[in-house]
C-alpha cells in the first residue's frame, strides 16, 4: 500500500522514514486499515525486518 496523503504521498509504507512512523504513533495512527498498516510497518522497521518486505513489492 502507498501513503495516500501528506509529505510522503505516493511512497510505499515500507519506504516511510522511521521517525515519521514514530511521530504518527505519538500523534495517534489514523483509524482503519491505514493506521493498522502504519503500526505494522513501524514494528517491522523497529525489529529490522524490512528486507522481508522488499521482495514483495512489485517493480
Amino acid at each position: 500500500m502507498k501513503m495516500p496523503f501528506g509529505k510522503y504521498e505516493g511512497y510505499f509504507l515500507i519506504h516511510l522514514p522511521e521517525y515519521y512512523l514514530v511521530w504518527y504513533r505519538q500523534k495517534g495512527f489514523p483509524a482503519g486499515k491505514l493506521g493498522e498498516q502504519l503500526a505494522l510497518v513501524l514494528e517491522i522497521k523497529t525489529n529490522g525486518l524490512e528486507q522481508l518486505i522488499y521482495p514483495l513489492i512489485k517493480k
